[in-house]
């Protein structure tokens, strides 16, 4: 695999980061000294709890944000300098857009990303995300139109696909259905993802990586074989092999972090909010 042939689609984008630590303009820091390497091809899970910086890494892998020179690399380039064709990031914003709750009709929203030209596509979409084209956007719950949003965001062939908490609002088998479409999307075509998320329902069999961040820190990363994470059998708790492993990871983090009220071991100068993190372990591959 070279570079060249990442940058002209022919393969599926890695994603590189090195010695990355990032701080909001008000000094607060948001990440500290992240490395992490994911392959072509892989579906990566972001765990962690509220307040590890899942969404401040997410924003800068899509160039939202602009990392230090040097410390991000999608397909081998900068995402924020260079800029990359075919980087997506769907959070959870677009649902709060005063817009999408207006007397709109699902099938102009299509229309106006593509849908008349991608059209096999628009039609595979609306059927696994069981949304109904005589929706108006000011009539429908904030479920439906995350499908809408779900649907737009995914018209248009994408190779990075960056999912912040984004199937909070799907009912059980829509989301079932979508994950199956996003592993059928890697196995098919160059592509890569990146989903963070706290909902572990069903997707034992789902990613090939996972990475743990903890405090503005990535503390584990490396692939399902690394963590012996693929069993699906339910453990002593009822989760999958999956399931155990994170809810030991976050039980180990609060005790890491301490009560919330500052009481416990956090490092102060690190407040526990969003993207805004403390201290951990050095990001490593098992």
């Amino acid at each position: 695999m070279t570079q060249s042939d990442q940058l002209n689609g022919q393969l599926a984008p890695s994603i590189e980061v090195q010695n990355l630590s990032y701080a909001f303009p008000d000094g607060s820091s948001g990440l500290r000294d992240l490395a992490l390497s994911l392959p072509p091809g892989s579906r990566t899970l972001l765990i962690g709890a509220n307040g590890a910086g899942k969404t401040t890494l997410l924003r800068l892998l899509s160039g939202k944000r602009m990392s230090p020179s040097g410390t991000v690399s999608i397909a081998g380039v900068d995402p924020f300098k260079d800029g990359l064709e075919g980087v997506t990031y769907l959070g959870l914003e677009w649902v709060l857009n005063p817009i999408v709750r207006t007397d709109m009709g699902v099938v102009e929203l299509l229309a106006s990303v593509g849908g008349n030209y991608y059209t096999e596509r628009r039609d595979q979409l609306v059927s696994i995300l069981d949304i109904d084209t005589t929706w108006r956007m000011h009539a429908v719950s904030d479920g439906e139109r995350r499908r809408v949003q779900l649907a737009m965001g995914l018209l248009r062939p994408w190779r990075i696909l960056l999912l912040d908490e984004i199937t909070v609002d799907l009912d059980l088998l829509s989301r079932s259905n979508f994950l199956q479409f996003l592993k059928q999307e890697t196995e098919t075509r160059p592509c890569t993802i990146v989903y963070a998320t706290h909902i572990l329902d069903n997707l034992a069999a789902w990613p090939t990586h996972l990475v743990h961040m903890s405090l503005g820190k990535v503390k584990k990363w490396g692939s399902m074989e690394d963590f012996n994470a693929n069993s699906s059998d339910a453990g002593s708790t009822g989760n999958s092999k999956l399931g155990d492993i994170v809810l030991q990871w976050l039980k180990e983090d609060l005790q890491e972090r301490g009560p919330r009220n500052g009481q416990g071991n956090q490092d102060k100068s690190y407040p526990n909010l969003e993207g805004q993190g403390g201290y951990g372990h050095e990001g490593n591959k098992s």
